[in-house]
Parts: C-alpha cells; structure tokens; sequence
C-alpha cells in the first residue's frame, strides 16, 4: 500500500482486474443549525491517454453533543438545540428521572441503548416529538437510508422496580428491539405510551412481562420479533395500529402474542384489554398466545371494535363488535393502507378509502381521544375509524403535508 498526502498521486499503474482503494476522512464545519450540512467535492483521475474521470464525494453532518457512557444520577432534562450522538448506552439509575423535552433527539451508536433503572419522561409534542434513532445519517444504497433498517441500535429496556415511565408524542425506531418492560408490579404504572410511533426493530416491538402499562393512539409496526409481547399484567391499548409487516425477513413474529403461561411459568393476566385498535400482517392468523384458562379463571381479555387478522371467534363477548381482515373483505392484509414501498421501506399505515377500517371505531371510546396520530380529528366523515390513523382524502393529505414543510 502507498500512503498519499496532499491530495494528490501520480503514476501508478493498475493492471486489468485489479484496483485502488481510496480511504478519505474528512472533517466538517459546524453547521450552526439544527439542519444536516453536507460538503461536496470530486476525486479526479487523469489516465495514460488524458481521458479525466471524476467520481462525486458527499459527506453529511449535523452539530451534535457526542456522549459517552452517559449515566443520570439525579433527575436531569436534556438540551434540544443539537441532537445527542450516544456511545457506550444511557444509564438512568434508580430513583432519577430524565426529562426529554419536545424536539429532543437521541441517536445512538452500534449497540448503544437506554438502560431505565429510574424513570424517563420523554415528553414531545405533535410538531416536536421525541426522536430515538440510529446515528448512521447516510445511505446503505443510492435508494434505501440506514435509518430505514432495523438494528442500527439496541432500544429502550426498563428494568424491574421501574415506574411511571411516559412516552408521549415519540418517535422510535430501527433498533434492534423497542421497548422491553421487566416483570414490576401491577399496583403501579410502569409505562403510558401515547401518540407514538414505535417502528422497524429486529427484535420484539413492545415486551411487556407482567406490568401495567397503558397506550394509545400509537403505531407499533414491521418488527421481527412480536409486535407486541403481552406475559400477564394489566394492559390497555386504544386506538393502536399494530402491523406485522417487516419486510426483512419471512421469519417473522406475530402482530399480537398474549400468554399466561409460558414454559411452565404462569403470571396472571389482570387485564388485556384492546379498544378501537388494528390488528394485522402478512400472515393468516397474527393473533397468537398460550392462555390457561380454569375453573377458578377466565382470562379477561377483549377486542372490542376491532379490525383483527386472526381466526374469527365464536365467543361475541370477548370479541365484540370485531371486523375481521379477511380476503373475502373489500381490502385484505396491505391493501387496507396507503402507502407500502416495500423497495424504499416507507409505510403510512392510513386507512385506504375503501377499508373495513373506516368508521368501525366505538364512539364513546373515540371521544377520549378525539385526533388522531396526525392530528386529524376524528369526526370529520360518517364515524371515527380504527386504529391509530383517521382516512383523510389524498389531496388533503398534500395539502397537509405541504404545510407542514412550511
């Protein structure tokens, strides 16, 4: 090898079938923003016979707080004039709380996470959710991000005796799992999640083993383990859109596993209760569990007003008012949403116009949350519709979108 310094080489002689290995560093300006600058330049090559090849350089960064091996010790809030690059994990340590603000935006390292022994508060808005994401800001190819893949971090993992951890107006995504509740205790709140969206991890989506958790008005999608991992405990999801449609592997898990014994050991379940939500994916049937069920108790689960991808129900109590996905239906499995671009991995899980989706959403339940994840209200058409989306027109939609960049 030959190292070359100030820019420039001459005579070296490449041989048909061989090649050159160009290895640039570069170092960024500071963008003095909160926008990604990029720089551009070209390596030239001039050949034997005075033909010139350029190849196009770009590089992209943004000013950001590089954190390593952060711990919280006392309760602390972040800034959020800059993102925070985070190696080595953030620790919150038991009996601290971290308090992210609306716009904050963490992006963590090759296997970096959140280790939530405290609490954490990620408060965002609906112009200024919280973001946790991966780092890596460039293109695996000239079409496809990296952030548009899983496993570029680790996730979110709340540890036993943590409680009262509240996610609103969050955006996480591209971990290798989401959101991983330990065994706590039903007698406190261990985690609300609301108008979120947790999507594209390698691993389960929402793992929630024998808490009391609440969410709402949130997309849980395309994971390749479960969706959502309910093990006892006392759960309540409303208006949720829980999509099994990862793309990166046929290996993938269920949209819904909900269980009361699992290898031999058996936690109650208080409470799984699943309101006005979209249940769906790839498969047949993704709507699994292991439930036990006695003499002395009747597991109180519920799907009421539901759009449910499973095998349809003769129990009408626990399955109420449930619309069920299937191919005799309007629309089936993907076709019931907008927009699925399974080459750039781009969903907008939106109903379509002509979905079973549409207007199937109890009403009474409806008014406690009365706008939708995109802030559309509910009433606008004959009725509230499932999930975590309201239908919207097209041609609304672009309009909304045009705003929104302005």
């Amino acid at each position: 090898g030959q190292w070359i310094e100030g820019g420039q080489g001459e005579d070296f002689v490449v041989y048909g079938k061989d090649s050159i290995i160009v290895r640039i560093e570069v170092t960024m300006s500071e963008v003095g923003s909160t926008e990604v600058g990029t720089a551009e330049d070209k390596l030239r090559f001039t050949l034997e016979s005075g033909t010139i090849q350029d190849v196009t350089l770009m590089a992209g960064a943004i000013d950001a707080y590089m954190v390593h091996g952060m711990v919280i010790e006392n309760d602390s809030t972040l800034n959020t004039d800059k993102p925070y690059v985070i190696y080595d994990s953030l620790y919150i340590a038991q009996g601290a709380t971290l308090t992210l603000a609306p716009g904050t935006r963490l992006l963590f390292h090759d296997d970096a996470g959140i280790a939530v022994h405290g609490t954490i508060h990620a408060i965002g808005s609906a112009d200024a959710p919280v973001c946790f994401r991966g780092d890596r800001m460039d293109h695996m190819f000239s079409y496809l991000l990296y952030d548009n893949t899983p496993d570029r971090w680790q996730g979110i993992h709340i540890f036993e005796g943590s409680h009262d951890n509240r996610f609103l107006y969050c955006d996480i995504h591209s971990g290798s799992y989401g959101i991983v509740c330990d065994s706590t205790t039903t007698e406190e709140l261990t985690l609300t999640m609301e108008n979120s969206i947790l999507h594209n991890v390698g691993g389960d989506g929402l793992r929630l083993e024998n808490c009391r958790a609440v969410v709402a008005n949130t997309q849980i999608s395309n994971t390749r383990g479960e969706c959502v991992y309910i093990f006892g405990g006392h759960t309540t999801f409303t208006h949720c859109t829980i999509a099994q449609f990862y793309p990166f592997s046929s290996d993938r898990g269920n949209a819904l596993y909900i269980a009361n014994t699992v290898d031999g050991v058996s936690r109650t379940i208080e409470q799984a209760h699943f309101l006005n939500c979209v249940i769906t994916g790839y498969a047949d049937d993704v709507i699994m569990g292991s439930i036990e069920e006695g003499q002395d108790y009747t597991c109180p689960y519920l799907f009421h007003h539901c759009f449910l991808n499973t095998v349809a129900s003769d129990d009408t109590v626990r399955f109420y008012h449930v619309q069920y996905d299937t191919e005799d239906g309007p629309l089936w499995k993907e076709k019931n949403f907008r927009t699925f671009d399974t080459y750039n991995f781009i969903y907008d899980f939106t109903p379509d116009s002509l979905s079973s989706i549409r207007s199937l959403a109890d009403t009474i339940i409806a008014r406690n949350y009365p706008l939708d994840l995109k802030g559309r209200a509910r009433w606008t058409d004959e009725g509230p519709d499932a999930g975590c989306y309201e239908y919207e027109p097209e041609e609304e939609a672009e309009e909304a979108k045009a705003v929104r960049k302005r």
